[in-house]
């Protein structure tokens, strides 16, 4: 595609980096290591399901959602 002054393929390298640049924000934001056994908002246990799925776990499925449901819709982008 034509872009007249920008060099071909540019508009889709800035579209690439606007979903890439959140992703790669997403990724360091997730936790890393080992997972807890307990909840560390509500004490249940932690599936070992999910502490296999997402080492670094810190929080149960229900707690995490509820977290979730509070991030600003600016980060959410």
């Amino acid at each position: 595609m034509a872009g007249g002054w920008t060099r071909d393929g540019a508009v889709q390298d800035q579209t690439d980096d606007t979903v890439t640049d959140p992703v790669l924000a997403a990724r360091a934001s997730m936790p890393t290591g080992v997972s807890e056994p307990y909840c560390a908002i509500c004490g249940d246990d932690i599936p070992e399901g999910r502490r296999l799925a997402m080492p670094g776990a810190r929080t149960c499925v229900a707690c995490q959602s509820g977290r979730d449901r509070h991030i600003p819709e600016a980060e959410n982008r």
